[in-house]
């Protein structure tokens, strides 16, 4: 995970890249690979329920920290395998959120099944992804961050893997400055 101030530097307002990938209020959302929750906060303030689930549960208890400062109880924290994500969680949700982590996805068009199958009917998966700039041109106070560049991903490559996991691309943003995000949905 980045070093501190990184995130507020990167993302000051987290809830504005949430609207721009089409979060509405009063919807239930998974937050798939939370991490320390830096976007799990802001979710649960505009969700009505949010399950933020990761592999670590060491940045799940950061998260669950994070939330208990902003005062937040609509949140549940499952540490597990996004593969399992069906059997992690209770229900199916109107949406979930992936920032940061989708090129990291060993087998990305088996996950988007996973995640359609964790959706309701009509409901929408966002991931949010590094735009596939070389890294050292992708400066965050003063250091290259993200993932390598070989690791980083076009739009049209996490369109053709989601695709493929049989969820249906509904719309594409920029989220500045080094971001895009993409927007499916399950049929």
């Amino acid at each position: 995970m980045p070093t501190a101030g990184w995130w507020e530097a990167l993302w000051p307002d987290p809830s504005a890249v949430l609207r721009l990938v089409g979060l509405k209020p009063g919807t239930d959302v998974i937050d798939l690979c939370a991490g320390d929750g830096w976007f799990t906060l802001q979710i649960a303030k505009i969700a009505n329920r949010v399950v933020a689930v990761d592999i670590d549960p060491t940045l799940l208890e950061v998260a669950r920290h994070r939330l208990t400062e902003g005062s937040v109880t609509s949140c549940e924290f499952i540490a597990g395998d996004a593969y399992q994500l069906v059997k992690l969680t209770s229900r199916p949700a109107d949406f979930v959120f992936m920032a940061n982590a989708f090129h990291g996805v060993p087998d990305r068009p088996r996950l988007a099944n996973v995640v359609r199958e964790a959706l309701k009917p009509k409901g929408l998966f966002a991931i949010v992804n590094w735009h596939p700039r070389p890294r050292e041109e992708t400066t965050i106070l003063g250091e290259p961050r993200g993932p390598r560049t070989d690791l980083r991903l076009s739009p049209k490559q996490t369109i053709s893997d989601v695709e493929a996991g049989n969820l249906k691309s509904v719309q594409l943003v920029e989220i500045p400055p080094y971001h895009y995000g993409a927007i499916f949905q399950r049929q």
